[in-house]
């Protein structure tokens, strides 16, 4: 990746880092963001008992690791393996995914232009990432809010160009939030009745999808750019359906969401 930081990470910071040496106890990694090395103690590496260090890392294998420990005079950054989550290394690799097609999109537009990746990706970064953490978030930043990239400083002869790369290349984010929509009415007319539960809760947003899974179960689904407005478009389409059916007596419903992976 042309990604790099200066300096040192901060205690807490998720790295990835390449395997440069396996010792008896301790492994020697190579932190690709900073362009330094790091040490991880076999304590760290994972949690019990490590008859063979080996069984775990290999020369070569990039890992995700946590920084536990930082001594800048000497040089010295502490990492560990054990302490990182499936979770966190997951949206790890999700970012650095995200950072390499952004990279992906400054190397298309230096060979539309004919110039040095080098030098494009250069003048690019030089003003954005001051702004932004990674390149792929001032890129979010024109999908989602729409931000002009002259308007954050980057050069004329590339902003419009890379705009539009942008927009071809990348898509509005969304997230997702599912589960199974349990209703039934003993109503004389039942049926109806929970058909226009439905049909109203369906009108709260466009981002809904509704699907009868039969035995009076439905699947729900809702989509948004972010957990916090579906979780709030979740709420409003189960209260219009409470609302629907809480005249009736002879009507339940209960909702269970399917855990994020």
């Amino acid at each position: 990746m042309l990604f790099k930081k200066t300096g040192f990470p901060e205690e807490g910071d998720l790295v990835f880092a390449t395997v440069t040496s396996v010792q008896y106890n301790s492994v020697f990694v190579k932190i690709e963001d900073y362009n330094r090395q790091g040490l991880i103690h076999i304590s760290e590496v994972s949690p019990g008992r490590i008859r063979n260090i080996r069984d775990y890392v290999k020369e070569g294998k990039m890992v995700v690791c946590k920084v536990i420990k930082i001594d800048e005079s000497k040089g010295h950054i502490d990492l560990s393996l054990r302490r990182v989550t499936e979770m966190q290394k997951r949206s790890k690799n999700d970012e650095r995914k995200q950072e390499q097609k952004a990279e992906n999109i400054i190397e298309l537009l230096a060979s539309t232009l004919k110039e040095s990746v080098d030098k494009v990706y250069k003048e690019i970064s030089d003003v954005l990432l001051p702004k932004y953490e990674m390149l792929q978030y001032a890129f979010e930043d024109v999908i989602e809010n729409g931000i002009s990239l002259k308007s954050v400083g980057v050069p004329d002869k590339y902003a419009d160009k890379l705009e539009v790369l942008v927009k071809e290349k990348i898509k509005p984010k969304k997230v997702t939030i599912s589960g199974t929509l349990m209703i039934k009415s003993y109503e004389e007319e039942g049926a109806e009745f929970v058909k226009n539960a439905l049909v109203k809760a369906q009108g709260v947003t466009d981002e809904l999808l509704i699907k009868c899974l039969g035995a009076g179960n439905y699947s729900l689904e809702l989509h948004d750019k972010d957990y916090k407005g579906a979780e709030a478009k979740l709420k409003l389409v189960l209260d219009s359906i409470h609302d629907s059916i809480k005249s009736s007596k002879l009507t339940s419903f209960s909702f269970k969401k399917k855990e994020k992976d």
